[in-house]
Order: C-alpha cells, then sequence, then structure tokens
C-alpha cells in the first residue's frame, strides 16, 4: 500500500523533484501502471474548471471619508452593492443588475472592471448619524484605492451538473443559455475529466483550508459551498481569494439574454496523490461521469429527467433525445479548464505552489432541501373554470361563433376527434376572419400553438405562462391532453385582490 504525506510532496516541490501531471494525464497514466504504480509516480494531479458561476461576489472596503459616512444604500457603477454591514464595507454579488443597463451590465462587470483597473463610480447615501454626518458620497475609484478586495464565492465549482432541454414549443432563455423549441438543443457545464471535486469525490484532500487555483491567483476553500449536495454527487465549495492579485483571463463577466448576468470564475484545485485509493479517483474518465438530462419546459424545480447521460456522451456533440439527434454544446470551456490544470501544474513544478491539507473535511451525508413555505400556495386547479365548452377542430365556423355568443366566454378549446386539445379559438380571432372574409371551419381559424396548463401546476407558473406569451387564457389539459378546465388573467386577478 503506498502512503505519502504533505510534508514530502512539499519537500519535492522544494527541491524540484516533484511529479506533477494533469487529471487528463493521470487517465491514461493509471491505465497504464494500475493505482498503486500511479501512486507511486505521480504526487499531485491537477484540475480545472471555467464556468459560469452566479453564487459570487466580492467583498470591498473604501476606507472612510472626510467627513465620514455610513453607507446605508450604495451603488458602483449604477449597480447596487449591499451596505448593510459597518459603515465602508459592502459586498457586490455577480448577478445583480444595473438600474440604468437592466440585464446588459452588472455585478459581474463591475468586478471584472475593477480587476482590469477601470475606474468605478460610486455613489452612496446615508440617513446621517452624530458620528458619520455625511449623507451622500459621489466619488470614482478604482481596486488599488481600495483597502481589500477579497472575492468571497458562497457556492462555486459544482461537482457536476444537470444538462438542459427544452420540450414547449417556444424558445427558453434560462441560466443554462438559450434552449430552443421542441427538444432543439442540449447545453451542459462542467469540465467533465478536470472537474475538482470528481477527481476527489471523498473529499479527502478538499475541505476547509485548501490551497487552491482561483482567478489566476492562490485562493482557499472557505468550506462547503451553500446547496452542498453530496448525497445526489451535487458538492459545492464556499472559496475565497484577493481580487487585487487576480487576471480577466480567469475571471469574466457574462450576460444571458433574458436572464441576466453572471460571472465566469476559473478554479482548480490539486490533488496530493496520498495513496492509491486517491490515484485511483483522479483517473475518473467523462464516460464514469453521470448526469441527468432535464426538461426546463417544465417551470418547476422539480424537473423531471428525461434520460441519464454521460460526460463522454455530452462533449461528442450530440444525444439521442426520446428517438432524436440532438445537438450538444457547453456554457463551460474545456480550453480554459485545461490552461487552468496546466498553469496550476507549473507553479507546483516551479516551487511556486504548495500543496495543503484540509483543516476539517467537507461533510458527506447533507442534501439541499426545498425551501418551506408556511402557506399553501393555489393550484391552477384549486380556481380554473371546469365548465368550459369545448369544439371539434372540423366544426363550421358559425358554430364556433354561436357557442362563443351563447356562453359568453372569449376562448374555445378546439379538440380532435379523439378530444385531445389542438387548438383555441378566440372571439378575437372571430373577429378577424369576419373583416377577412376568411373562414369555414374552426381549424381554419384556430391558434394551433396552444400554451396550456395543468391542474396541479401552481399558480405562480400559471401567471408567468399568460405573461410571458401575452396571452389570456390557458386550457387545462390532462396527461392524456383532454381539456378538464380553463383559467384566465381574470381568475389570477380576482385570486390577487382576495387575497389583499
Amino acid at each position: 500500500m503506498v502512503k505519502k504525506t504533505i510534508h514530502e510532496i512539499n519537500g519535492r516541490i522544494r527541491d524540484g523533484s516533484v511529479n506533477v501531471v494533469t487529471a487528463e494525464e493521470m487517465v491514461d497514466i493509471v491505465g497504464e501502471l494500475g493505482a498503486e504504480g500511479a501512486a507511486k509516480e505521480v504526487d499531485v494531479v491537477t484540475t480545472g474548471t471555467f464556468g459560469a458561476m452566479c453564487s459570487s461576489g466580492v467583498w470591498l472596503n473604501f476606507g472612510h471619508s472626510e467627513p465620514p459616512i455610513r453607507i446605508n444604500k450604495l451603488w458602483l457603477n449604477d449597480v447596487e452593492a449591499y451596505s448593510g454591514v459597518a459603515a465602508v464595507d459592502a459586498y457586490i454579488g455577480a448577478t445583480q443588475a444595473s438600474r440604468s443597463k437592466g440585464l446588459e451590465y452588472g455585478g459581474a462587470h463591475v468586478i471584472e472592471d475593477l480587476i482590469r483597473g477601470r475606474s468605478i463610480d460610486v455613489h452612496g447615501t446615508s440617513s446621517g448619524t452624530d458620528c458619520y454626518p455625511r449623507k451622500v458620497i459621489d466619488t470614482t475609484i478604482n481596486i488599488y484605492d481600495l483597502n481589500q478586495a477579497i472575492m468571497l464565492n458562497p457556492r462555486n465549482a459544482y461537482q457536476k451538473y444537470n444538462a438542459a432541454t427544452n420540450s414547449t414549443n417556444h424558445t427558453l432563455n434560462t441560466y443554462m443559455g438559450t434552449l430552443l423549441p421542441n427538444h432543439g438543443n442540449v447545453t451542459y457545464s462542467g469540465a467533465g475529466v478536470l472537474s475538482p471535486m470528481h477527481n476527489d469525490p471523498n473529499y479527502e484532500t478538499i475541505g476547509t483550508g485548501t490551497r487552491i487555483f482561483l482567478g489566476g491567483a492562490q485562493g482557499y476553500i472557505v468550506g462547503e459551498g451553500t446547496q452542498h449536495s453530496p448525497e445526489s454527487g451535487f458538492g459545492t465549495l464556499m472559496l475565497k481569494g484577493d481580487l487585487k492579485e487576480m487576471s480577466s483571463e480567469y475571471i469574466r463577466a457574462a450576460s444571458f439574454e433574458g436572464y441576466g448576468t453572471s460571472l465566469y470564475v476559473g478554479m482548480g484545485i490539486p490533488i496530493p496523490v496520498l495513496n492509491e485509493d486517491i490515484a485511483k479517483a483522479t483517473a475518473v474518465t467523462d464516460d464514469d461521469i453521470v448526469t441527468n438530462l432535464l426538461d426546463y419546459g417544465i417551470p418547476s424545480s422539480k424537473r423531471p429527467a428525461i434520460r441519464s447521460v454521460t460526460y463522454g456522451e455530452l462533449r461528442s456533440g450530440s444525444i439521442d433525445v426520446n428517438g432524436k439527434e440532438v445537438t450538444t454544446s457547453s456554457l463551460s470551456s474545456f480550453k480554459k479548464s485545461r490552461q487552468i490544470a496546466n498553469e496550476l501544474k507549473d507553479w507546483i513544478k516551479g516551487g511556486e505552489f504548495f500543496v495543503s491539507m484540509p483543516v476539517e473535511r467537507l461533510p458527506r451525508d447533507t442534501a439541499c432541501n426545498s425551501m418551506k413555505l408556511s402557506s399553501v400556495n393555489p393550484l391552477v386547479g384549486d380556481i380554473m373554470t371546469s365548465d368550459v365548452s369545448i369544439i371539434r377542430a372540423e366544426a363550421s365556423f358559425n358554430d364556433a361563433a354561436k357557442t362563443i355568443m351563447d356562453r359568453q366566454f372569449s376562448h374555445l378549446p378546439v379538440v380532435d376527434k379523439d378530444n385531445s386539445l389542438v387548438g383555441i379559438v378566440t372571439a378575437w380571432d372571430i373577429s378577424k376572419a369576419v373583416a377577412k372574409a376568411e373562414y369555414d371551419l374552426v381549424k381554419d381559424i384556430m391558434t394551433k400553438d396552444v400554451v396550456t396548463t395543468s391542474p396541479d401546476e401552481a399558480i405562480d407558473i400559471a401567471a408567468f405562462k399568460l405573461d410571458s406569451n401575452s396571452v389570456s387564457a390557458l386550457p387545462v389539459i390532462d396527461a392524456k391532453k383532454q381539456v378538464v378546465g380553463i383559467i384566465t388573467s381574470d381568475d389570477i386577478s380576482k385570486l390577487l385582490a382576495r387575497r389583499q
């Protein structure tokens, strides 16, 4: 059994005899020498990842002004920062949006601008106190004017990520990028074979105090990240580093269309090979890492898994989704991940970086729970109209017009011979058809791409569908696409009025 210590490995780093390889290279070494042989041969395995990590931000200290101010509200380049601690400390979060530029510019861009040495406009307000009499401050600063700029990211480097696709008939803009209709594409994230936490799945060398590569500088693991869920393979890390030492090559702002800003963070962890079990773990391949493909067309935190898929399949460029070959694309940069692993490797070989063991290991038995809701959220089935008229696609235009007039209802779901929903006709559709003198059968004037809901869907989701699709009613269907009701924007407005 091979056994090494951190002291031995750091001694080899000092004298230049250390053998360092990347996780990508380790796969072949273990394949050739076996886990025991690789453990004897290799001292450190480097990992790397570069992807969007929304749960990131920076603590800033501005120093005191004259006269002094205790800042209650603060904006940096018109992006609000949290200033509810002390007088001149603030935290700028990556996803906070600009008041004037909206989703195009946010906290992530402020962070990148600081790293690049650019000037930042500061506007702060205060109610004023005897010891902090100033009420407004407007100034311009750069990173060198700050006492501290400490990156502290609550949740980074997921052990793995779910892949995403979209079953609806319209495009979705999400934190997993743009998802095309009808399973038009699949997006995923993570570095697979180079993934830091997958190369030490038992967290033997990854934990509180572990020295890491963060943004082009040395950083540290603070502890488990928020939503740390190792039971399901979704461990996370809380990370810290000095922003003043970081490079914009490894910290980049991004804006996702229709979603908002995020921060691309480059980080890597060196895995000291203390024994053959660790050596075996660092030989993980893309084909060994399995995740789920989720349907983001279901607007719920409990999206259904369409299938399981390996990173090997995802990185191949296409996968099978319900019998259809669908293109895959990564939101992470494997090229950058490889660059990080190699740069970290060079640091260690050059004696610029020493490995460390955690002072406390990460928990391995925790799970991420859903938010506790103290009040019951109404479902569509609770307020929908069950007594809804339907009409056949082959029915005449006159029948549809008469039904709408008799029932005094503006929306008429259209069904086929099996009573499955195939469209919807509205009073507006009939008015347009009369104006153009173009009408005959219901199927000629109906809207075929119908936005629907189900009885067990939350009212909030139904309201979002109405608003985002600019429609005023949703047919309510069951699992067999049978119409069981309808819900309108008026129904939701009445519900909200009763809540007030």
